[in-house]
């Protein structure tokens, strides 16, 4: 067996960091729309019966308003590592991208055997990474848009009103989450080595 590097120290503790502020923020956001549930229907009620939640929407507000701040300085600590590091040529497409889409979908369903590209990363790992950090980019933006409206007049505009601004929101917290769900799925059939490489850094591979 070798051991072979393959998650940076500064990647893993940006990684990790993010992990409870993201799932802060979309609690709190929960709660935020339990208080004002602007789109009817989205959540049963059977839903916030379950889980005990009340309307608290200046909880959930100063929650929402204080975990934003921290991610979105993490995000920029992360975007700038990225760009530095080298990184962003590991995860973002490629030319080679688009042909290996639907061999690396294939693989995923098991149907035929992960093709060996060499690449860090597959197709959809590339096009999932950089899709959940356009996402997070457009909460943001549509996030202070919704806060300040008159201030940031000019942003808001730039999602069509108020109201846009938060669908926007809204449906980025959706991405985001459905994100993190086949992200988990994934984590899991990968395998601990694939675990461990992003809490210790490195994989454990059989030499042949």
């Amino acid at each position: 067996m070798k051991i072979v590097e393959k998650h940076a120290l500064w990647l893993r503790l940006v990684h990790w960091f993010n992990v409870p502020l993201t799932l802060l923020m979309i609690w709190s956001g929960v709660l935020i729309y339990w208080a004002n549930g602007v789109y009817p229907g989205f959540f049963p009620k059977a839903f916030y019966r379950t889980l005990d939640l009340q309307q608290k929407l200046a909880e959930g507000m100063a929650m929402h308003s204080l975990i934003a701040w921290l991610l979105i300085v993490n995000g920029i600590i992360y975007l700038c590592l990225l760009a530095a590091s080298g990184h962003w040529r590991e995860i973002f497409p490629n030319r080679k991208t688009p042909a290996q889409v639907v061999p690396t979908l294939l693989a995923d369903l098991g149907l035929i055997e992960m093709p060996n590209t060499g690449d860090k990363f597959n197709a959809m790992q590339r096009l999932a990474y950089t899709g959940a950090i356009g996402l997070g980019v457009v909460a943001v933006l549509s996030g202070f848009a919704i806060y300040k409206p008159v201030q940031l007049e000019w942003l808001t505009d730039c999602f069509a009103g108020y109201e846009g601004a938060r669908l926007t929101h809204f449906i980025c917290m959706l991405g985001l989450s459905g994100f993190i769900a086949v992200h988990l799925v994934q984590v899991v059939r990968a395998g601990w080595n694939n675990f461990r490489a992003m809490v210790a850094g490195f994989e454990v591979e059989d030499e042949r």
